[in-house]
């Protein structure tokens, strides 16, 4: 038997209409947010008492989903520093390959996010960058070149 997809990635979030509103300016869709709580989530979990709010963005076209989960109770727990640099073990960044990265850049942080380094050029194959959006989350942008 083979993995027949990725299904999605989950981002644990504090504003979930920030970080929403974040991943809909690089380009996702939103799917649909509902409130999660019950006895089927928190058996999956591994947490009793659960009650959050998830809302699922998918890449236009269907090649790949984030879920974002707000939770109401329990507390969310922080761990990591929100300006953790790309050498903090653990999920660093997500990437996306976009059309025109500073298109894509600008209008990002037009929005208060933040370039973490600067574009740059891997050979003749892509442009490459990453930005820091709400909360600490790190996207990676990819243009193609070519």
């Amino acid at each position: 038997m083979t993995v027949r997809r990725m299904d999605n990635v989950l981002i644990v979030v504090e504003d979930l209409d920030a970080v929403t509103a974040f991943f809909v300016e690089i380009g996702l869709e939103l799917e649909g947010r509902m409130p999660v709580e019950g006895r089927w989530v928190e058996s999956v979990i591994g947490i009793s008492d659960v009650r959050q709010e998830v809302a699922m963005l998918t890449v236009p076209g269907g090649h790949g989903r984030i879920e974002l989960a707000m939770f109401h109770t329990p507390e969310a727990i922080s761990g990591v520093p929100i300006d953790a640099p790309a050498n903090t073990l653990g999920i660093r960044r997500v990437m996306f390959a976009v059309d025109d990265i500073d298109d894509v850049v600008a209008r990002l942080c037009a929005r208060g996010a933040e370039l973490v380094g600067e574009v740059a050029r891997y050979e003749d194959v892509y442009r490459l960058c990453y930005v820091r959006g709400p909360e600490g989350i790190v996207v990676g942008l990819a243009e193609p070149l070519g």
